[in-house]
């Protein structure tokens, strides 16, 4: 095992805004663990985080739905490097209908992903950021403020999300470890089966929520911003 000086672990990292905070993050030095439900996503990545600093980037297959799945995950990157000390929940999934013809099985898989996943994110890294003093970061939605029609199982997912990482938040920095959810509008991302193209310049774009995560961790240990809305500065 390798002792790496600073380490960070972000779900569903193989594209759109995980791989954007992937990215930035190796930029600055740190060493990233990706994760991806497709082994082919995780390693294709993985590869190409790798080319921007040798070494820096491993992909691991996890369903953040599966506890054991992201327990054994996280072991994977502590027997790796031997700490972790940045986490960003940042695996999610939309569907948009209204009720009427939201399946039960979508409502699950979006409450499943988007809210229990963190929870289980959050359960199974706790461990290793109460021994690195470290900090855990949700990529949440305006979603989680804002709520709109065909949003029935994604607002509440998001609102669900907010609520959680906020009560994290009063539960962790007793013991030392920082929490904040982001809540970006519109980024150009591959999210809901959207490719991201030159009409998409005026949204957010996932560097720049990497970016953010950046600057989160490079903050003085007295300031925590715990909840942070984030829009487009040119909406079209």
């Amino acid at each position: 095992m390798t002792q790496i000086s600073k380490v960070a672990f972000i779900t569903g990292g193989s594209k759109g805004i995980g791989y954007g905070i992937a990215e930035v993050l190796i930029q600055e030095g740190i060493q990233v663990a990706i994760t991806s439900r497709s082994a082919d996503s995780a390693t294709e990545a993985a590869a190409r985080l790798n080319a921007i600093r040798e070494g820096s980037a491993l992909g691991l297959v996890s369903d953040v739905r599966d506890f054991a799945s992201q327990a054994q995950a996280i072991a994977e990157v502590l027997a790796t490097w031997g700490r972790i000390d940045y986490v960003i929940a940042n695996a999610g999934v939309g569907h948009f209908a209204p009720i009427q013809q939201l399946s039960n099985e979508q409502w699950q898989e979006t409450i499943d992903i988007n809210l229990t996943g963190v929870f289980f994110t959050a359960k199974a890294s706790l461990s290793a950021l109460q021994a690195s003093q470290g900090y855990f970061i949700s990529i949440a939605s305006l979603a989680g403020a804002n709520f709109f029609a065909n949003g029935t199982a994604y607002n509440a997912s998001k609102f669900g999300l907010v609520g959680f990482t906020q009560a994290l938040m009063m539960d962790l920095r007793k013991e030392g470890i920082k929490v904040t959810t982001i809540m970006p509008g519109s980024v150009a991302t591959y999210f809901n089966n959207h490719t991201p193209s030159e009409a998409d310049a005026w949204k957010i774009q996932p560097e720049d929520i990497g970016q953010m995560v950046a600057d989160l961790i490079k903050l003085p240990a007295r300031t925590l911003p715990s909840k942070i809305e984030v829009r487009p500065s040119n909406p079209k």
